[in-house]
């Protein structure tokens, strides 16, 4: 857990309601901020389904170079819009601009993005909003009862 007095979350998002938060709540949301444990959670998310759609793509249709991958493409596809949903929410998190995503079209942009992907969010509220809570609404009613 972290501090209280930072301003940070006090819980770490767990991997369930990252994926939850990502996929149902946020599909399409690029407004607002993440955490990291909200974007790592969901990237480890995304290479897992990777690995696993590969593996059955693999077993299905062969080792081939021009094999079909429908599996792996559909999912990646249905992936596509939330994964970069949450990186953009993540920047917000650090206070920069999702736009700064575009520098993952240049080689030497990856590696500022790797840093504030990896830097703890501003401690306080930003331009982007409110510190992220890191509770779904589902916890919320869970808790009430």
């Amino acid at each position: 857990m972290e501090s209280q007095n930072t301003g940070r979350p006090a819980q770490m998002m767990t991997f369930s309601n990252a994926i939850t938060s990502c996929l149902i709540n946020n599909y399409f949301n690029f407004s607002g901020r993440a955490s990291r444990s909200e974007y790592w959670w969901f990237v480890l998310f995304s290479f897992l389904l990777g690995v696993i759609t590969g593996m059955v793509d693999i077993y299905l249709f062969g080792w081939e170079l021009d094999d079909p991958t429908w599996i792996s493409d559909i999912a990646s596809i249905a992936l596509l819009l939330p994964s970069w949903g949450v990186w953009w929410r993540r920047l917000h998190d650090v206070g920069r601009s999702g736009w700064w995503t575009l520098l993952a079209f240049t080689i030497i942009g990856i590696i500022p993005l790797f840093i504030w992907s990896v830097s703890e969010g501003e401690e306080h509220a930003n331009q982007y909003g409110e510190v992220p809570t890191n509770i779904i609404q589902r916890d919320i009613d869970y808790y009430n009862y």
